[in-house]
């Protein structure tokens, strides 16, 4: 997928996301074990670590299914970052998947468990 396809699918993301009462935090954390698509918080204080998926149909198991093993290490390993340079007490956290297949959007709170 093209960056500027990805950051169409990230803005759309964000949009339900926002409307959803989260705050965007910042976005597109880079690391050298992996990136944060979005960062926000919920109405509870609740940091979320966003990661955007998008295919253009299920046929192989759609846009979430493609987060495996060694995906999820690298949102964790993000996330390790994110709270190693974050001030104050670490807040809760959790990771969301917003998952594209073909039309069909998906928000997937909670995921998979943290660190």
């Amino acid at each position: 997928m093209s960056k500027s396809i990805g950051k169409t699918f990230e803005n759309r993301a964000l949009a339900l996301l926002e409307h959803e009462g989260l705050e965007l935090i910042e976005r597109n954390l880079n690391f050298r074990c992996g990136e944060i698509d979005l960062l926000m918080r919920d109405p509870a204080g609740v940091l979320v670590f966003v990661e955007v998926r998008a295919r253009a149909d299920s046929r192989f198991g759609g846009a979430a299914a493609s987060i495996g093993i060694a995906k999820r290490a690298r949102l964790r390993c993000a996330a390790r970052q994110v709270l190693a340079r974050w001030r104050g007490p670490s807040p809760p956290c959790r990771f969301d998947v917003v998952a594209f297949d073909g039309g069909r959007c998906d928000w997937l709170p909670h995921v998979f468990d943290g660190f």
